[in-house]
């Protein structure tokens, strides 16, 4: 069997980074042969087989044609004719199309190796612009690679930008954008997914709700930046560095899409941008298929970080209810992300990037305290109905109140 390693872990062995997932390419068998071989077939649009002990991808080599728009518009041919630089060729960039064979030969028909040297992102032929998930795909290398220095070809930027005005990124289906999108929240630098897009105009058919955001004012003397879309961008970058969970970062870029909404006669101010965001959110999330879990907790930064941004200043009963409204007061309630994604947003803005952010402490020991209290106890005054709920809403009013008498000694 002639077998080639190929794709990501080629490329990532050449940079250095660790292999994580291997896959193969093998030239020269079938289908029958494969499975004559204890393969077994797992590939539902082309040939591909698990290998019988390390259950590691192995694919027949295979050429494509294109057929229809989209990235589902292709004519597979997979023979024992098809060559290894065949295969490599209908591959997105040059450096995901090289190979390692089984005596440690480099096979880099198209230049991948120099343009890894040369820290450049660039197609390997016009095929390049028959699967618009290529646009995404090449906006989440440049998000795993950035702090590498690698940029975008002109001529590979230029083709994605013509894909835009052909209507090709008009045919991607939700379940591969947040497939390549949650995998760019998950990268190192997550912000130039997003900036790669906008460059190329992708971004307003791809996410248009953010893409509105910027050109959008706000106060200098909160947002130094001004920008909306790029305070968003901002929030992201410093959610990056904060925590490597998607859903953290995912809540932090949305958590302003209100202020799009706002009436244009306020701005730059926002008035109740935090409630008129939540529907947006909902359709974009709907639109995406986003998970549960990135939504219900983009929700609750969307709709209380300005909460949070003036805990100090609030009255012990608004926490009580924010807190019981996020379900922060239910077992294994997890605060943490949250706090998170909103201090985020506070140093996202010019010059404020190293600011400290004493609320998420503040929340923190409010919820600990409202969590402490003893509700058998009100159980045990024969009460009923919502008159339970009444009175241990008002012990954890009580509760938080301490917390904040002792919040303020300190700052005294």
């Amino acid at each position: 069997m002639k077998k080639y390693l190929v794709g990501g872990a080629v490329r990532d062995r050449l940079l250095g980074f660790p292999v994580t997932e291997r896959d193969w390419v093998v030239v020269g068998e079938t289908p029958e042969s494969m499975m004559a071989k204890n393969y077994r077939p797992v590939g539902k649009d082309f040939p591909v087989f698990l290998h019988p002990e390390t259950h590691e991808e192995y694919a027949l080599a295979r050429t494509e044609r294109k057929t229809a728009p989209g990235y589902k518009g292709f004519a597979i041919h997979a023979t024992p004719d098809v060559t290894l630089e065949e295969d490599l060729k209908r591959r997105d960039l040059t450096i995901n199309a090289m190979a390692i064979a089984a005596d440690g030969q480099l096979i880099d028909p198209y230049g991948g190796r120099q343009d890894l040297e040369n820290r450049l992102l660039r197609h390997i032929s016009p095929a390049f612009c028959e699967d618009p998930v290529r646009v995404l795909r090449v906006a989440r290398f440049a998000a795993r690679y950035d702090h590498l220095g690698f940029v975008i070809a002109a001529e590979t930027r230029q083709l994605i930008g013509q894909m835009v005005d052909n209507g090709e990124v008009d045919y991607l289906v939700p379940e591969r954008v947040w497939a390549e999108t949650v995998k760019a929240l998950s990268e190192r630098t997550p912000t130039a997914y997003f900036e790669v897009l906008r460059s190329c105009r992708a971004l307003a058919v791809i996410f248009p709700e953010l893409d509105v955001l910027f050109g959008i004012p706000q106060p200098a003397a909160f947002h130094p930046e001004i920008d909306t879309g790029l305070h968003s961008l901002m929030v992201l970058e410093q959610a990056a560095k904060l925590s490597d969970k998607a859903v953290v970062r995912f809540a932090a870029l949305l958590h302003d899409l209100g202020k799009a909404a706002t009436p244009k006669a306020q701005w730059p101010h926002h008035h109740g941008h935090e409630q008129l965001g939540l529907p947006i959110l909902d359709g974009f999330c709907q639109r995406l298929r986003v998970p549960r879990q990135l939504h219900k907790l983009a929700h609750h930064v969307m709709r209380y970080h300005s909460h949070c941004h003036r805990a100090f200043a609030l009255r012990a009963a608004t926490i009580v209810d924010m807190l019981t409204a996020m379900g922060m007061f239910k077992v294994n309630a997890d605060l943490h992300d949250f706090l998170l994604a909103c201090t985020a947003d506070a140093r996202g803005r010019t010059g404020l990037e190293n600011s400290a952010y004493p609320q998420a402490d503040f929340l923190s020991a409010a919820q600990r305290a409202g969590m402490s209290v003893d509700t058998a106890a009100v159980i045990g005054l024969n009460l009923r109905g919502p008159e339970i709920g009444k009175a241990i809403r008002q012990l954890r009013i009580e509760a938080i109140k301490s917390v904040q008498c002792s919040f303020q000694g300190r700052q005294k």
